[in-house]
């Protein structure tokens, strides 16, 4: 089925699992009725053999922390800041137990993927040694975004200055986690749910190389220097390292714990000022540090690639690191405070009261009267908390319409930009005065359409927004003025990656 699947693309890809319950041991004494019910309503997210496409595999290795009666109420209500909705007007409470039953029960055999079956997906679409090296287009390279359009599976190069697409590609089903760029800009690594690991060539406007590094996979980060990138995994529970150069694989990371408990990896982060990658562990309270530095001959430390475990007293999902990668400020879904880690002690320092869901993986930085401050959503709230980096207090809750996803700003702006994703007011985005740490404007760019995801160019000058539907565009603001500038039509676009504010980690983005 792998093959099939690498033949025909991720876009097939949940045609072709559907059959698979036809083949797999023991599906022949499985109830008929509750595989009719997982087809119609969860196949299409979750994939017809539980193991994840758009939504996270459905296996009972991956809902350890998700408790039985708790699944049973997600499946009838919907899950609060995810795509799950709820179908308790269409399925009875027997249907729904059968559902919940269905997915704790382990598969007669887990599939494998390890570095053979990598080795064999990879696919090499043109030879980098007969591109040439000089853009192949009239813009500042520096100052491209890549626009995901999630609607129809393609992304945009939109160059930042003229605001005109230079071209538009496919791209694999589902991305997640955001695409990364190597330190000069030149390429552009995209991830996808279905564990595809894709090098976009910029300056040739071409991808060149893939490789399925996972059946079900997080998001990919690249290292400071370049030369590798790490794979983060839900199945298989790793982390994979592959040679940044042409996507083989390097190792593969096993997301266990001391004890040999095995864990989901929730994302894997870039510390380039520490010269490691970070990884959280959904289901193991732990955080991990993997050093690619080399010595003065260019090699890596031996052992190589050596792992350092950060124990820690409960999970932590979703990062946020402060401007000198010194802490990092991490919460799990079921929290209720954020923990701060002293990366260079290797021990939690304190504890933030951040109640909800704080979406620290979207927080952004700035200087506030003398003193460094972390600004971040909330998933569940209505509400942006500002907090104190040098003494990890909260100065201030910021009431907004609702919950949002996504915040941003710019090293040279005034404000910082933040969405309300979820509710009925999802159509607005509120302007904060990073100053005074006030609302001075909310915006409603296209009434009952959702707007989010912001994103400055490399000077600042103006601010891209999405209107996140499938016959939406992307809006520039002039930074200054806060008045539209431009809109260009695109198919669901969400996020929006700008080269130099990602390469050069400006404070008013994510990492």
């Amino acid at each position: 089925m792998f093959r099939y699947v690498q033949r025909h693309g991720g876009t097939g890809i949940v045609c072709a699992l559907v059959f698979l319950l036809a083949w797999l041991p023991g599906s022949a004494s499985a109830d008929a009725e509750v595989k009719r019910l997982y087809q119609e309503f969860c196949a299409s997210c979750h994939s017809g053999d539980r193991l994840g496409g758009m939504g996270p595999a459905l296996l009972p290795e991956n809902l350890r922390r998700l408790r039985q009666d708790e699944a049973t109420k997600v499946i009838g209500h919907g899950r609060a800041a995810t795509q799950m909705p709820g179908f308790a007007e269409q399925l009875s409470d027997e249907q729904i137990a059968k559902l919940v039953d269905y997915i704790y029960q382990p598969l007669p055999e887990m599939p494998v993927w390890g570095m053979d079956e990598m080795r064999e997906s990879r696919l090499v679409h043109h030879d980098l040694r007969e591109l040439g090296d000089q853009p192949r287009f009239d813009a500042d390279p520096l100052n491209l975004f890549i626009v995901v359009e999630l609607g129809d599976h393609h992304a945009s190069l939109l160059d930042g200055d003229r605001l005109e697409v230079l071209t538009r590609f496919p791209t694999r089903y589902a991305l997640h986690g955001g695409p990364k760029y190597s330190p000069d800009g030149r390429f552009v690594y995209f991830a996808s749910r279905d564990g595809w690991i894709s090098k976009f060539d910029v300056y040739n406007m071409k991808t060149v190389t893939e490789i399925r590094a996972g059946i079900n996979t997080r998001n990919v980060a690249v290292s400071g220097d370049g030369r590798y990138l790490l794979v983060g995994n839900y199945l298989p529970h790793s982390a994979v390292l592959l040679d940044a150069a042409d996507l083989t694989p390097i190792k593969i990371f096993d997301a266990t714990d001391a004890a040999g408990t095995s864990s989901r990896v929730s994302a894997v982060y870039t510390a380039a000022p520490r010269g490691s990658f970070v990884v959280a562990l959904r289901d193991v309270a732990e955080v991990w540090e993997i050093s690619y530095l080399a010595d003065a001959d260019g090699e890596v430390e031996t052992p190589a690639f050596p792992l350092r475990r950060i124990e820690l007293d409960d999970y932590l999902d979703d990062f946020f690191f402060d401007p000198g990668y010194r802490h990092l400020i991490g919460a799990a879904r079921n929290a209720n405070n954020a923990q701060v880690v002293n990366l260079d002690e290797g021990r939690k320092v304190a504890e933030l009261d951040l109640t909800g869901l704080p979406h620290l993986g979207s927080g952004i930085s700035w200087e506030y009267r003398g003193r460094p401050v972390l600004a971040t959503p909330n998933l569940r709230e209505g509400q942006v908390s500002v907090i104190d980096m040098e003494e990890w207090k909260i100065i201030k809750r910021i009431d907004t319409l609702g919950p949002g996803f996504f915040m941003r700003s710019h090293g040279d702006s005034p404000y910082a930009w933040v969405d309300v994703f979820f509710g009925p007011d999802r159509d607005a985005v509120h302007i904060i005065d990073k100053d005074t740490l006030e609302i001075v404007r909310t915006l409603r760019p296209a009434p009952g359409k959702t707007a989010a995801h912001v994103e400055y160019d490399r000077h600042g000058r103006y601010a891209v927004l999405s209107i996140w539907d499938d016959d939406g565009a992307i809006v520039i603001y002039d930074g200054d003025t806060l008045e539209e500038v431009k809109r260009i039509p695109m198919k669901r676009p969400s996020g929006k990656y700008n080269v130099y504010n990602k390469t050069r980690l400006d404070p008013g983005t994510s990492h």
